[in-house]
């Protein structure tokens, strides 16, 4: 048993003594920077004795990379590593061994100071308002995340991040369509909808997308009826229409959309080239609906305005229906007889008119003979409202109404109309 234990001890000694004659003295001043102002590459640099290298990243609190380099021991005790390299969003060190890819590593590890890895900052909020043929953007940046290796040796000044403008059209790729910026606006000219704009964000490690804006246009129309009575309330219903552009991975394609939520500005004009004037407002219901209710104030032409619309991620261009004529006739508010519709044969019957506009014009008091409404009399309409008396002289079941030829309210034209059938019973 103790010649067993013995022999252990032997080997064990042994293989100490073959480790420590094999282990190299590990590299000196690991240094790191970047190789020039492209920041392409990271140069790492190191002292030791004419050694071969071999150089990795290891990741601190991150996964570490898959990059292994070697040097023979003729090379310069430095090397460009490529920024490609190092995984965006993480805190690494370069390790720096001698030892070789057939022989193995034969020293410890001389370690870089800590650096990180971190992305452009998104941008976000980005607003567009045109000016001309031209939009200017502006955005917002968020404050930076908390760095746990200020100070390190490569980063770069604060405010070096650059913001580029890209543009998607229908049927093209993105194209750039302004110089890079480290402000948080840039003038893009000549830019109409619709487009989908957005910023690539870039800084020393990555780049990223941001700053989305949906550009489109939109177009609008609406529905008014052709004839309507006075002073009652007249839906106008229309809807709003737009076009936007949505972006694959090589080409960008026009399609229809709607939106809920655009202002609307119904408009009405009196007389033909006469101003237009707001009558009511509005906003667009799911599927780019709208209606708006007016009291039929005469015969003239609306058309609605939705006016051009920007906020965050979203601009709607300005659009204007067609003129619609939409022709008002006069409102019977009442036609009826005094006492009712059934009187006494020789009793005088009172019939009764009200009407809107109050106007004050002459009405034709009309008598159905079986075949066609026969006038009788003319009645005088004062403020709007009339009355005509006539004696029942034989017993029956009569038809009679009013007839209200035409107006006009505020120089607009009223169309004239017609009583319904004034039932009148003599016993």
């Amino acid at each position: 048993m103790r010649r067993v234990l013995a022999v252990a001890f032997a080997l064990l000694l042994g293989a100490s003594t073959l480790t420590a004659c094999s282990s190299d003295p590990l590299p000196t001043g690991v240094t790191i920077g970047w190789a020039d102002n492209t920041h392409q590459a990271v140069q790492v640099s190191w002292k030791d004795s004419d050694a071969p290298n071999r150089i990795t990243i290891q990741g601190v609190v991150s996964s570490s990379p898959s990059y292994v380099k070697y040097l023979a021991a003729t090379e310069p005790n430095t090397w460009a590593i490529p920024a490609s390299a190092f995984p965006p969003d993480g805190n690494y060190k370069v390790a720096v061994e001698i030892g070789t890819s057939i022989g193995g590593v034969t020293s410890k590890a001389a370690l870089s100071p800590m650096f990180d890895t971190d992305g452009p900052l998104r941008p976000t909020d980005a607003v567009a308002t045109p000016t001309g043929n031209d939009v200017v953007v502006t955005w917002k940046v968020p404050p930076p995340e908390q760095d746990f290796s200020p100070g390190d040796p490569l980063d770069v000044p604060h405010g070096s991040q650059l913001y580029v403008p890209v543009v998607g059209t229908a049927g093209q790729p993105f194209r750039v369509v302004g110089p890079g910026t480290t402000t948080t606006r840039q003038v893009v000219k000549n830019l109409r909808p619709p487009y989908y704009f957005q910023l690539r964000a870039t800084n020393e490690w990555t780049s990223l997308t941001g700053g989305e804006i949906l550009g489109r246009t939109s177009s609008t129309s609406i529905a008014v009826p052709t004839l309507w009575t006075f002073g009652l309330s007249m839906p106008l219903r229309g809807r709003t229409v737009q076009q936007e552009i949505s972006c694959a991975e090589t080409r960008c394609a026009a399609r229809q959309t709607t939106s809920a939520g655009l202002p609307v500005v119904m408009l009405g004009q009196n007389r033909a080239g006469g101003p237009w004037v707001q009558v009511g407002r509005a906003v667009t219901q799911l599927g780019g609906y709208f209606e708006v209710r007016v009291n039929a104030p005469g015969t003239r032409n609306y058309r609605a305005y939705v006016p051009l619309t920007s906020r965050v991620g979203y601009l709607s261009t300005a659009s204007s229906s067609k003129a619609s004529l939409s022709r008002s006739k006069i409102q019977i508010a009442s036609a009826l007889y005094y006492g009712g519709n059934v009187h006494n044969r020789n009793d005088v019957v009172t019939a009764v008119l009200a009407v809107r506009p109050n106007m004050n014009q002459q009405a034709i008091f009309q008598f159905w003979n079986g075949k066609v409404w026969v006038s009788i009399k003319q009645t005088p309409i004062k403020n709007g409202r009339a009355a005509l008396a006539f004696r029942a002289t034989r017993p029956g079941i009569f038809a009679y109404r009013f007839l209200v030829p035409s107006t006009q309210y505020l120089g607009t034209p009223v169309y004239g109309t017609a009583t319904g059938s004034m039932v009148l019973r003599v016993r």
